[in-house]
């Protein structure tokens, strides 16, 4: 091991001397990104920038090719100019959607909705919205600030696949390496460093010493040694190394031996402390952080519950926190409390003897008397009591499973009006039945012209149903056209449905898009009108919206000519269903 590391250093010394000769005997610089596009699949790049816990290193850009190292010493802050995941064409949007757009406005919207829990539909506006590829906006916002709120984005949804696609689709971006972390945090929490480490594979630009340490480690893992220990003593010539990885580092490669250097600083950390040490035992504390809680229950590192001392006020919190955070099952916690000691009169005199006792043994009572009740008014009273205690003490995520399932004993039509909020935001709502569409050929909005957006029905076809539907319409005189039933022939048109004459005035139709909106449809600004579109649905569902607000919506979506995003709202509001 000692000859393959002086025998690496040898080579990055003769490598760097080629490429130093090289500059000196032509006037061109080397173009990167020629030899990036030529190489694509055998290019792995490194971008050494300020990672997320403000590490700093030289700013050296390397691009691994098969053991053939490039250097560039400084970095295009401009590198990357489109970013995203989906075809443009996929929703009617270009690849400028943002380019027109002033970077205040979409900075002011973004940051409204980041705030707000959204409804499923809006979600999916500002997924098109955010993940749509297209050119960066430049205008009174930076690549940087719109970027940061995609990973935000991505980050609270909280899909790894999504997120995976992402970085895959997108590998040479920059500033990745707060979703980049968070990705490999995530399945290294998890005990799954394989697929922690698969991503390396696919990404090319990494920008912090995190993130380059964990790649060498996985190489390591991987049984690539030789390239482990090129990316290392690279890192070691153009920048500065942590003294504990370069400790970890040697014991993994063989050089020295396994010593019993802990660190919790942060998971990759406490990992490493782990592979390295024969002999590891770790407490977690109170504020010992969601991942490493985690990473110690799914590596088996975690005391078991039952060996808890309930006469030990910091163990019974320590199993508290580690439920909060996924780390212990809640039933573990609740058999914890089963096993405190009360009389019966504290059981009796539960709604005043709870708040005499430290927080987590009044939660144990109050649990121990709801298992001792039948009454659902009781069951209900002490459940908000107990879940109250929890979100108090900040441990709201320690008292989903159970609080639902105690929920579920009580029969909806026998939960009195002052509990009605808490018991529907708690119980776990029942799959929708998927309900079909009943068409009434009387009624245009619930006609089988709804099988074209439905995607049943070719233009031609759904063209001529219209016409002939429009004709038994026009001998009905009582008939009155609704807001309904002029949003869908609108929305027919819109597609290119033609209307006969005749049945032009048939109904008053009263363009509601203002002028400033179709100024910017004629603008191309696409991505800022699906944030306010996202905004003005917000947390509603689409068919609790007035349809004042919904015959808007599907007026500009019309103009956009964005048809999925369209007919998933018609098929909310329009039909019957049964």
């Amino acid at each position: 091991m000692k000859i393959l590391k002086l025998s690496s250093r040898f080579s990055i010394i003769l490598l760097l001397f080629c490429i130093l000769v090289k500059t000196a005997y032509s006037n061109e610089p080397v173009d990167i990104w020629n030899i990036e596009k030529k190489n694509n699949d055998e290019l792995k790049l490194i971008e050494n920038n300020e990672s997320i816990e403000n590490e700093t290193v030289t700013g050296t850009k390397i691009i691994d090719q098969n053991s053939n190292i490039i250097v560039k010493s400084s970095l295009d802050a401009n590198d990357v100019k489109l970013a995203g995941l989906y075809d443009p064409a996929e929703n009617g949007l270009s690849i400028d959607m943002w380019s027109n757009s002033n970077g205040k406005e979409i900075k002011y919207f973004l940051e409204k909705l980041s705030s707000k829990k959204l409804s499923t539909f809006s979600e999916k506006i500002l997924d098109i919205a955010l993940l749509t590829n297209s050119y960066l906006p430049s205008n009174n916002i930076s690549s940087e600030e719109f970027l940061k709120f995609k990973f935000q984005y991505l980050i609270k949804k909280n899909d790894l696949n999504l997120i995976k696609n992402f970085l895959i689709k997108n590998p040479t971006i920059k500033n990745n390496s707060k979703i980049l972390r968070f990705y490999v945090d995530h399945y290294l929490s998890n005990s799954q460093l394989d697929k922690s480490c698969e991503i390396f594979d696919h990404v090319n630009v990494i920008s912090s010493d995190y993130l380059n340490n964990f790649k060498i480690y996985c190489l390591i893992h991987q049984d690539k040694k030789e390239e482990a220990q090129l990316l290392f003593d690279l890192k070691t010539e153009f920048g500065s190394l942590d003294e504990f990885f370069v400790k970890k580092f040697n014991i993994l490669m063989g050089y020295d031996k396994k010593d019993e250097l802990i660190s919790d600083t942060n998971i990759f950390r406490l990992h490493l402390s782990h592979k390295t040490n024969e002999n590891f035992l770790y407490e977690p504390k109170i504020d010992t952080t969601k991942y490493i809680w985690k990473y110690l229950s799914t590596s088996n590192l975690l005391q078991d519950s039952n060996l808890i001392n309930i006469e030990n006020p910091e163990q019974v919190k320590l199993i508290e926190t580690a439920t909060n955070e996924g780390a212990y099952e809640e039933q573990e916690l609740f058999d914890i409390y089963k096993r405190f000691q009360f009389d019966i009169n504290q059981l009796i005199n539960v709604n005043d003897a709870y708040k005499l006792l430290p927080d987590y043994e009044g939660r144990a009572l109050l649990y121990q008397r709801l298992l001792l009740t039948s009454d659902n008014y009781l069951k209900l009273d002490l459940s908000s009591r107990l879940d109250k205690s929890f979100k108090e003490s900040r441990l709201s995520n320690a008292f989903n499973k159970e609080l639902s399932k105690i929920l579920k004993t009580v029969n909806q039509d026998q939960v009195p009006s002052n509990f009605t909020t808490f018991y529907n935001q708690n119980i776990e709502s029942k799959k929708e039945k998927e309900l079909k569409i009943k068409f009434n050929n009387k009624i245009v909005h619930q006609s089988k012209l709804l099988n074209y957006f439905l995607n049943k029905t070719s233009l031609p076809k759904v063209e001529k149903e219209t016409n002939d539907l429009l004709k038994k319409i026009k001998k009905n005189k009582k008939y009155s056209f609704s807001k309904k039933d002029i949003m869908m022939i609108e929305s027919l048109k819109s597609d290119g449905v033609q209307i006969l004459k005749k049945y032009d005035k048939l109904y008053d139709n009263k363009k509601n898009v203002p002028v400033e909106i179709n100024s910017m449809i004629a603008n191309g600004e696409s991505g800022l009108l699906l944030l306010k579109i996202a905004h003005i649905i917000g947390e509603d569902k689409l068919e609790d919206i007035d349809l004042e607000s919904v015959s808007f919506i599907v007026g500009i979506l019309n103009e956009m000519n964005t048809i999925d995003l369209r007919n998933e709202i018609l098929l909310k509001v329009l039909p019957l269903k049964v």
